[in-house]
């Protein structure tokens, strides 16, 4: 049994050999001191190269709770209260390591080293053409065929002044994936004790690159995920957004949503317009599209408010990122296996992506996402769950 000194919190850990079958989660016993708030570890599996998993357990006084793995920094589980105090996983989750390895719509996970997509997988730097993994048709989506969703991050746990603070780190070498530079990246979870949960990006490079990271957790307010999120109601702080081509790579317009089924400037169903008979759908498949939020440059700002009217559980998402990926879960087929039996319906999950607008190495207009030697990457999201 050895221990660790994590500032006001002190664990103890018992050891237990690992299990022989990757995705085998080995719980390891965990003693924490503080009181008001917890950050805790366990063994979650091996990867088929050999690389231990961890997951961490972070929870705060009203008992909500957290469990992120150091593999793709995936967030497995999120528990938040109904209107009547009943906790229950929010987030399409799976089972084991083995399932995450095997595939599947990145639940969960820390995207880059570019989160969505970029045209015909390529992009000029300084007069120089990257070639990048064309994994999505044509396009590049995502990072490549083994992005940061797909690597297993270095973590560190602490406790701060009443947050459970979960540092993961990667170092993405030059020419990953295609992408130039060394890129060193920190992303940091924090929990505290008014339900929010922060996502904090950090990179720095040694040579000329680009980086767009973000966060792929799929909500369902209700906790009941044989259901769809059409009943949800959104509100996306957003006059504008970017319409897309057949291959969902955007035109360059930025278009207004006033008279179109884009338009959630106030609260409706996701549900209300999700089948109009809308070319812009019709892409998509529904919505998967980015909007172009109001208030740039004001630093971090109330972006989309999300609302179950069943359980009465209320998502507010806040940034500092130009744009914000609205994705209605339009590819789940139903052939993911749920923990607890059945499967992932369409839609029975949508994603809410802050980050910098899809293919933008390749569109002047846009928000340029370009990182230089000397320079930092830093980007804040927000995620505070609620009732009413």
């Amino acid at each position: 049994m050895s221990f660790l000194n994590l500032g006001n919190l002190v664990v103890f850990f018992i050891t237990f050999a690992p299990g022989a079958m990757c995705g085998q989660e080995t719980k390891a016993e965990v003693t924490k001191s503080n009181a008001s708030i917890t950050i805790s570890k366990s063994d979650y599996g091996t990867t088929p190269e050999g690389e231990n998993v961890e997951q961490y357990t972070l929870t705060n006084t009203t008992g909500m709770t957290v469990k992120i793995i150091t593999y793709g920094g995936r967030i497995t589980y999120l528990a938040v209260p109904d209107r009547n105090g009943n906790f229950a996983n929010v987030v399409l989750n799976l089972d084991s390591l083995g399932q995450y390895l095997e595939g599947n719509p990145f639940f969960g996970a820390l995207v880059g080293r570019y989160g969505n997509r970029i045209a015909n997988a390529k992009f000029l730097l300084d007069g120089k053409e990257y070639r990048l993994a064309a994994n999505n048709g044509k396009n590049s989506l995502h990072g490549g065929y083994k992005g940061y969703d797909k690597v297993v991050w270095t973590a560190a746990a602490s406790i701060g002044k009443d947050q459970a603070v979960l540092k993961l780190t990667y170092l993405s070498k030059d020419m990953e994936e295609g992408f130039p530079g060394n890129l060193d990246i920190t992303v940091t979870y924090a929990l505290d004790n008014e339900n929010t949960l922060t996502v904090q990006y950090e990179a720095t490079t040694d040579k000329k690159t680009i980086v767009n990271l973000t966060q792929h957790s799929y909500f369902n307010l209700s906790g009941d995920f044989s259901t769809t999120i059409l009943d949800h109601e959104l509100q996306l702080n957003a006059g504008s957004y970017l319409p897309v081509d057949e291959t969902l790579i955007p035109t360059g317009e930025l278009a207004k949503v006033e008279g179109t089924p884009f338009d959630f400037t106030t609260a409706k169903t996701i549900g209300r317009d999700i089948d109009k008979d809308d070319n812009q759908l019709k892409n998509g498949l529904g919505y998967d599209h980015c909007w172009v939020l109001d208030n740039q440059g004001d630093g971090i700002r109330e972006v989309a408010t999300l609302f179950d009217p069943k359980s009465g559980r209320v998502l507010k998402v806040g940034t500092t990122e130009p744009g914000l990926q609205f994705y209605s879960g339009n590819f789940l087929d139903g052939t993911l296996p749920r923990p607890n039996g059945g499967t992932y319906v369409k839609r029975s999950g949508l994603c809410l992506e802050t980050q910098h607008y899809p293919d933008s190495p390749n569109q002047t207009d846009f928000p340029s996402v370009i990182l230089n030697p000397g320079g930092k990457y830093k980007t804040t999201t927000t995620f505070r769950f609620s009732t009413k």
